[in-house]
């Protein structure tokens, strides 16, 4: 009797390290499952196969455009995190990789603050006003209001 007992605590020493082992891979390659994005940049990635729909967990985050040959283009929206599932056509999960999206980084950012209310800029090299999250009401409102405004009169003239 104590010849089984000792096999069978042997195999219980084996399966528990087998489960240690399994669940530190399984977090290393939950880590690996992500990727950072900055605000208003891409990242291209390439899709595995099979992939037959792509769903944004929050698309006020990120957001995905498809491509030919299996590439997928995440676009950073708004601050915070999200993720991308990536179905099959039998509606089966063959990715789910987290969305991490950061403000802007660089050294052409320049924040100029007006006691509590924020205005961005874009110096490379000269400055000129930028809309970025975070920015105070109206000058988000008004620099935004000059892009469109801009971006229609370029659309009209080139009909």
């Amino acid at each position: 009797m104590s010849a089984v007992f000792v096999r069978y605590k042997r195999l219980i020493r084996i399966w528990a390290w087998t489960v240690v082992f399994a669940a530190t891979l399984g977090a290393q390659a939950a880590r690996a499952d992500s990727m950072t994005v900055n605000v208003d940049q891409a990242q291209v990635m390439k899709l595995p196969e099979r992939v037959a729909t792509i769903v944004i967990g929050n698309p006020l985050i990120a957001d995905a455009a498809l491509q030919h040959g299996g590439i997928m283009v995440i676009t950073g929206k708004g601050y915070g995190s999200t993720n991308v599932l990536a179905l099959d056509r039998k509606g089966q999960v063959v990715m789910d990789k987290a969305v991490y999206v950061r403000g802007a980084i660089g050294g052409d950012l320049v924040m100029v603050y007006r006691g509590a209310e924020r205005e961005s800029y874009s110096c490379t090299p000269d400055c000129e006003p930028r809309i970025t999250l975070g920015d105070a009401q109206g000058y988000f409102t008004q620099v935004l209001g000059q892009s469109g405004s801009r971006t229609g009169q370029a659309q009209a003239g080139a009909k």
